[in-house]
């Protein structure tokens, strides 16, 4: 449904729910840190819904904006990490693995939050399109921008949450010998989005998460 917008007009739909999706997904991370007894990112100013706090200029603005732009019909991006020092867990692994689950499951908690917008722009529907139709658009691209992003941090590709969440349910060494792939995973990231094989990842899982979101925005 995005097809029939201007550039001008689709920059203007995702700008923030990608920004804020990618911003309180960091938040969320810090904030079940500081749960967990590391402050770590609280004592660094980084528990705020402030988006220039978590910016990366790369990976918040130019490649969301790339595809966007190209029409590749998958958006994604991310912030600057949210510090945390795993050393301050009474559990380190155990705890690390809940700090990184926060993450996906605070974009889950915003895809309904956003799909309730989109609902409300439907019920207003027509006759005030120049209100419900902002709603819709804003609200389609608030699910897509956090399903897509709780997607891909659930893939098991350290540094990437899902890598976190499996390091936790690993004995310690094979732990160790797994984390040793983090320096490669970004590499792997770039391979799996050139090659679209990120795309048939996650299609499946995508086209189940949207039907249940879209279901619930009434569309």
């Amino acid at each position: 449904m995005m097809d029939e917008l201007t550039i001008i007009q689709r920059i203007a739909v995702w700008v923030l729910p990608v920004i804020f999706a990618i911003t309180v997904h960091e938040v969320a991370h810090g904030w079940v840190a500081k749960k967990y007894g590391d402050n770590t990112a609280s004592n660094l100013g980084r528990l705020t819904l402030n988006p220039v706090k978590h910016i990366d200029w790369f990976g918040t603005i130019i490649l969301p904006g790339l595809l966007l732009v190209t029409g590749t019909g998958f958006i994604f991006g991310w912030a600057k990490p949210v510090p945390v020092d795993p050393r301050n867990f009474k559990n380190p692994l155990k705890d690390m693995a809940v700090v990184a689950l926060a993450g996906p499951v605070s974009n889950l908690l915003m895809a309904v939050f956003w799909a309730l917008i989109t609902r409300l722009g439907v019920t207003i529907g027509a006759g005030a399109e120049y209100i419900s139709l902002p709603l819709i658009y804003t609200g389609v691209a608030g699910i897509s921008i956090n399903l897509v992003l709780a997607l891909i941090n659930l893939l098991p590709i350290p540094p990437l949450d899902g890598s976190r969440i499996l390091t936790g349910m690993l004995p310690n060494y094979w732990a160790w010998q797994y984390n040793r792939l983090e320096r490669y995973g970004f590499i792997i990231l770039l391979l799996l989005l050139y090659t679209k094989l990120l795309g048939v990842i996650l299609a499946y899982p995508m086209f189940v998460a949207q039907k249940v979101f879209f279901s619930i925005a009434g569309l």
